[in-house]
């Protein structure tokens, strides 16, 4: 049975190869891996997304790829076993998984008709490419259940079988290769990032934390984010590839003028350098979903006072160019904070994961319902007119950030030498501000921490409280002061529907 198992799964791979390299021809970056995958993330229902995402993070996707592979994996020995059996009905079922790849990369928002191309070739080659293994695999199968000499055709019939399968091994790995080196989309969009850098209006800032931010905690978190550590979560498998030349923002719906800009439109109404704490709903409590960094674009407000909104309007419905939604509130859009379409991250061109070449960034709101990557479409509308990606499935409507703290110095389960421990971390309640953290230890009386300085209300804030620690195995809570009064709460919520609350706890032992 597991030379046909075999032979299933080396058609597959052949034919996924088969697909890579047409993919990679045509200079497209929808291939039916990830098309399946990008599926399997719209449908999944919502306590499977959530889990996901605590238990695996931002290594989610990679995840997701993978199970994909080995879910195929079996369905194609599978269909191999069922081809030696039942010729007709093998091949019946390896044509019809060709179907739900091809319809998967149908699906996509950006998908166009010769996406179809890859898959229809690779399944075309998988299905003619079964029987035949199909056969060697029987054969091997028949001669070794009938030969008795050690020399006979049994031997020579199971090398024949291996060998085409070693052969059909290294054609797949040799197409999915070269399809792989031929998709110079992604090289072109990242060489169009460095002609960005040169054609803005102005150049970048350096990005340097402001003075006083950084409170330099030994292993303590960073004030400001490097690109490479911000974390990143989307419904993204394939990242979108755009070239600035190529990408176009409308702006419609409930306004006296529909607009609709090119890059150069949009940076010509003037750039802004701004530091905003972004941070993911899904963040649970002490969680690392969150990251700070300078961020240059346009104001939100700009773009949208050219369209001029209706006054009954209540919201705005951003897309992606993958076609992911969300909804935000028109009034934190146009009252004064430094929402930006935002062009540039940390003094460089926006990375392409985070949403080259332009992206929505949104002070005071979790990323669900503010923080569109890849952003092209504006429609001004309401609330009760609208539905987003998340907002469907069960997640608040507004999605306002909640006051929180965390303690990253020291670690929970650390071990310490006694006497005198800095205690560390970072509070936020962006567009609010943090007025004061506190500390305690054990259930004792709250301390107050020192701050570290901001430049504004919308970042993310470092705090230090010098601790005489005694001998012995302790528990640490913090909590948070926002600049309008509201103290953290103790209360312990998970993240849905409108992300989560509670006192961040570490436990210590504290050594001699």
């Amino acid at each position: 049975m597991w030379p046909a198992a075999l032979a299933g799964v080396l058609a597959a791979g052949l034919g996924l190869g088969v697909a890579e390299l047409v993919s990679g021809l045509l200079n497209r970056g929808i291939t039916p891996v990830l098309a399946v995958g990008e599926v399997v993330i719209e449908l999944s229902p919502t306590w499977l997304t959530e889990w996901a995402i605590a238990t695996f993070g931002t290594a989610d996707k990679a995840v997701l790829i993978g199970g994909v592979v080995v879910v195929l994996t079996l369905l194609s020995a599978a269909i191999g076993v069922l081809a030696a059996r039942h010729r007709g009905a093998g091949m019946l079922a390896a044509a019809a998984l060709g179907v739900v790849a091809a319809l998967a990369v149908r699906s996509r928002p950006d998908a166009v008709t010769y996406d179809l191309l890859p898959v229809v070739v690779g399944a075309g080659v998988a299905v003619l490419a079964l029987p035949a293994l199909v056969n060697r695999a029987v054969e091997a199968e028949a001669t070794d259940a009938t030969a008795t000499e050690p020399a006979s055709g049994g031997r020579a019939d199971r090398r024949t079988f291996l060998r085409a399968a070693g052969f059909t091994a290294v054609a797949a790995v040799i197409a999915g290769a070269a399809g792989s080196a031929l998709g110079g989309r992604r090289r072109a969009v990242e060489a169009s990032r460095t002609d960005v850098d040169i054609a803005l209006p102005r150049p970048l800032p350096t990005a340097e934390p402001a003075p006083g931010a950084d409170l330099g905690i030994d292993g303590g978190e960073p004030w400001m984010t490097p690109n490479d550590e911000f974390y990143r979560i989307d419904t993204a498998l394939s990242v979108p590839l755009i070239q600035p030349d190529d990408w176009r923002l409308r702006v419609h719906g409930m306004v006296d003028e529909e607009v609709v800009l090119d890059f150069d439109d949009l940076v010509a109404l003037g750039l802004v350098d701004r530091w905003v704490t972004l941070c993911c709903v899904s963040n649970s409590v002490g969680g690392s979903l969150i990251g700070n960094a300078l961020w240059t674009g346009v104001r939100v407000s700009d773009v949208l006072g050219l369209a001029g909104p209706h006054p009954d309007a209540d919201a705005v419905l951003s897309t992606s160019h993958d076609g992911w939604t969300c909804g935000t509130p028109l009034d934190v859009l146009t009252d004064g904070r430094d929402s930006l379409f935002a062009v540039a991250m940390n003094g460089e061109p926006l990375p392409v994961e985070h949403g080259f070449p332009v992206r929505m960034v949104v002070p005071g709101l979790y990323g669900y319902v503010s923080a569109t990557k890849w952003v092209v479409d504006l429609e001004v509308s309401r609330f009760d007119e609208i539905t987003a990606y998340w907002t469907s499935r069960g997640w608040s409507e507004r999605g306002p950030v909640k006051v929180s703290s965390r303690i990253d110095v020291p670690r929970s389960g650390a071990t310490v030498r006694s006497g005198q421990v800095a205690v560390a971390g970072v509070a936020w309640a962006q567009h609010r501000g943090i007025e004061a953290v506190e500390v305690r230890v054990d259930g004792g009386p709250w301390q107050r921490a020192e701050l570290g300085a901001v430049p504004s209300t919308d970042t993310w804030r470092q705090w230090v409280w010098q601790w005489d620690a005694d001998e012995g195995r302790h528990d640490l809570d913090v909590r948070a002061i926002t600049s309008d009064g509201e103290v953290q709460t103790e209360a312990q919520r998970p993240p849905a529907p409108d992300g989560a609350t509670g006192w961040h706890r570490v436990s210590v032992t504290i050594d001699g």
